[in-house]
């Protein structure tokens, strides 16, 4: 399979499949426990049906949108994501580059692998630096002062990592980062030289923002579950959040936000956006899927506060759906991992050019010209009585 052969998610996902050995492809494909929220994630957003209105001049359609303070010209931003360099050698300068391109907003996690400094040099686009808040507070001080001299516009705190998520497929595979080479491994690196090549001739894999506090994940193999269980502060509280707010001073957001109640909380403490999120499936299993939960956040403080929907996005439309809910943009990590897993750069620019494609399209064909036509009269779900009480 090729680049070119790749029109929608499920191709690219077919492409990294290709291309990566078995634990590293896993370990972007993967849930925990039985993946029940994982694949809910998805199955959310064909519960409810899309209206069309017919008739309207949409010769030109506005796709942008206006979060934490940034305009994008997409309503969809590539979220930031551990590992990268694992994927593909270029990593997040893939990502941002093409990022770039389309005018979206780029993240880096704490967990990345090319520093903020780098991506803050290379790119001028809208840039989200992602916070694991560690036990180590000369850590976090580091990761904080970082992000704000790199220009990063956006801090999100993630907070649905308390504890590792039980990954079971992580667990069979023997993925560890950096990997690690195992019996029931060995056959899969072995079955993909390209990757190995590029793994040992490419500069050396790093985590920039972590190497010189812990060597877990750098120079010390680890699981993720591990490294959330052993490294990250287990007792952070909605203090600890609100001091990190007001210390960054500014666009401030909490990742993983799954309740109303939370969601107050965080407009409490000065957050000016939130991410509904589960993290892809990857932590509770049983947890509520984010578009199944986005309406009741949206009604209680989407007023207020920047609402972002991620999880589960493999289409334009679902995209779409999310927008009419009241999110003011969607995110998401595997749809761009993938095409980055098979082709870089390319991969990631063709995965944005074909899901912009779809959000125009969509837009069209709903009879929309501007995302801010989009709203819940648009939407039927297949729940009559919920239809009823709309």
């Amino acid at each position: 399979m090729r680049l070119s052969n790749c029109h929608n998610f499920k191709d690219f996902r077919k492409l990294a499949r290709k291309r990566l050995p078995s634990p590293i492809f896993h370990y972007i494909d993967g849930g925990s426990d039985d993946e029940v929220t994982y694949r809910r994630n998805t199955q959310a957003y064909d519960e409810v049906d899309l209206v069309p209105n017919i008739l309207n001049d949409v010769t030109d359609v506005d796709l942008s949108t206006n979060i934490f303070g940034k305009k994008l010209d997409l309503p969809f931003y590539c979220a930031p994501t551990a590992l990268q360099r694992l994927f593909h050698y270029d990593g997040e300068r893939a990502v941002a580059l093409a990022a770039q391109k389309y005018g979206t907003m780029f993240g880096v996690s704490s967990l990345g692998t090319v520093s903020v400094e780098e991506i803050g040099g290379m790119i001028d686009s809208p840039k989200m630096f992602q916070f694991y808040f560690h036990k180590d507070r000369g850590l976090n001080k580091s990761l904080l002062d970082r992000a704000r001299e790199a220009n990063f516009d956006v801090l999100a705190l993630t907070v649905d990592t308390i504890t590792g998520g039980n990954r079971e497929r992580d667990l069979r595979t023997g993925f560890t980062s950096p990997p690690r080479l195992t019996p029931s491994s060995l056959m899969s690196f072995v079955c993909k030289p390209q990757w190995g090549i590029n793994y040992l001739t490419k500069p050396k894999f790093e985590l920039p923002h972590l190497q010189d506090y812990v060597g877990a994940g750098t120079d010390i193999t680890v699981s993720v579950g591990q490294y959330f269980e052993t490294m990250l502060d287990q007792s952070m509280s909605w203090s600890d959040a609100e001091d990190l707010c007001a210390s960054w001073g500014g666009h401030f957001a909490l990742k993983g936000v799954m309740s109303v109640a939370d969601a107050k909380r965080a407009v409490d403490i000065g957050c000016t956006g939130l991410i509904v999120s589960n993290h892809g499936g990857r932590q509770l299993d049983g947890a509520r899927a984010p578009f199944d939960q986005l309406e009741e956040i949206v009604d209680a403080v989407g007023d207020k506060i920047d609402v972002i929907c991620e999880g589960g996005i493999q289409r334009g439309t679902h995209v779409l759906k999310a927008l009419s809910v009241g999110a003011k943009a969607c995110s998401g990590g595997r749809l761009y991992l993938y095409a980055l897993a098979g082709a870089g750069q390319a991969g990631v620019e063709r995965a944005l050019l074909q899901f912009k494609g779809e959000i125009e399209r969509g837009m069209k064909l709903m009879g929309c010209t501007s995302i801010n036509q989009l709203n819940r009269n648009n939407l039927r779900y297949r729940d009559f009585q919920r239809n009823h009480q709309l």
